[in-house]
């Protein structure tokens, strides 16, 4: 008996030594990177993540830059990309330990990483253990994911704040909640800076050749000045960058002599979002009347298929398609006084091109489709339909 402890207690002892030795391995790399920049906030993070890889690219520095999402990426500092592909296909927050390992091989000046932890303790992990950032981002603070930050807005942004950095820098263009933000900073002795988003002109806009927000700008260029570079080395480096797959856009595809104009604005998860990005292609003549919505619903995100219901007549809705499952979790909270026509293409065995088929057959010459919800499932599956449809240039 006496023998089984002593091998037990060898080998507890062995494994602390190698995890001793692999943090200090971990930490030593991350040392090896003179800045790093983790990305965090509810909206816009990937594009954050690539905005500011392509503004410090732009000032000369050599960077690495790592996005999850609709498309995890490992970017490299000649700007060209892989995906990165998960275990069991299943994102976890430890991966970032070879990621940093892999980036520090390169002898960057800097690392962008967007913030893959959603729990309030794995943030904390993910900065203090797992990254060490230099300069933190919380772009901004939305409903979502409130199950695990909620449930109140004033909560989502104390969880955001675990991520930033102790003695270090935040930027954010979050406004409503920014006294909250201040105060945790002041906890952790990080100075708060704000991006102002009307500090970023159209004419700074007309350089990029997708819809992005202002405040993502800003943001980037606040980043880019804490670590020297400037404002036209970091516009050139941000309008050379390759836009996140999951970025807003409008494409216009042909089936039976009829057009639709389809928005992909699946990547805004949240409600307040997703209107703020239809208001913008609205306001921009990218789409226009009339305006039919199609949402993809999932069973491990009923809270978020209802809220995609009850932001319908928002979008000035003329028809709602639904798809996915459970259907009936954003039918149900449509509101009453919305008088718009609803079409349940539900059923998960139900095939892209039949759905595609369901929908243009309810346009008469021309409509717009605004796509909202979750990206996965049925709804992964359409785009990836309409991409081998071919869009109209």
């Amino acid at each position: 008996m006496l023998f089984l402890y002593v091998l037990f207690t060898a080998g507890l002892l062995s494994i602390l030594a190698v995890g001793i030795l692999e943090q200090r391995r971990h930490y030593a790399n991350l040392n090896a990177i003179r800045a790093r920049v983790l990305v965090n906030g509810i909206r816009g993070k990937s594009s954050i993540t690539r905005l500011c890889g392509g503004a410090l690219r732009g000032g000369d520095l050599r960077v690495v830059a790592k996005t999850t999402g609709t498309a995890a990426r490992y970017i490299w500092p000649d700007g060209s990309e892989e995906p990165v592909y998960c275990k069991f296909n299943i994102a976890n927050v430890v991966e970032q330990i070879g990621i940093v390992r892999r980036a520090a091989a390169e002898n960057p000046d800097a690392l962008v990483m967007k913030c893959m932890a959603v729990q309030p303790a794995l943030q904390e992990i993910n900065q203090k253990k797992l990254l060490r950032s230099t300069i933190g981002v919380v772009c901004n603070v939305r409903e979502d994911h409130l199950e695990e930050m909620g449930p109140t807005l004033e909560d989502v942004a104390r969880s955001l704040s675990r991520g930033m950095p102790v003695d270090g820098v935040c930027i954010t263009a979050e406004n409503e909640m920014f006294g909250v933000l201040k105060e945790e900073a002041d906890r952790r002795n990080c100075r708060l800076v704000y991006a102002d988003p009307e500090s970023i002109t159209d004419e700074d806009m007309e350089g990029f050749e997708y819809f992005t927000f202002k405040e993502n700008v800003a943001i980037t260029l606040a980043v880019a000045r804490e670590v020297g570079v400037g404002r036209e080395e970091a516009f050139r480096g941000m309008y050379e960058a390759a836009p996140d797959p999951g970025v807003l856009r409008v494409e216009r595809y042909y089936l039976g002599g009829k057009t639709v104009r389809l928005a992909n604005i699946f990547a805004a998860n949240d409600p307040n979002s997703t209107v703020m990005n239809f208001q913008r292609l609205l306001n921009a003549g990218a789409i226009r009347p009339p305006i039919f919505a199609i949402i993809n619903c999932r069973p491990d995100r009923v809270e978020r298929n209802r809220q995609m219901g009850e932001i319908v007549p928002d979008l000035l809705t003329e028809k709602l398609f639904v798809i996915g499952h459970p259907t009936r979790s954003a039918i149900a909270s449509l509101p009453s006084d919305w008088d718009g026509q609803v079409i349940d293409l539900g059923g998960l065995d139900r095939e892209a091109e039949e759905i595609f088929r369901s929908i243009m057959a309810e346009v008469d010459e021309e409509a717009s489709l605004v796509a909202i919800g979750n990206i996965h499932g049925q709804g992964e599956m359409l785009l990836e339909h309409l991409e081998k449809l071919g869009a109209l240039r």
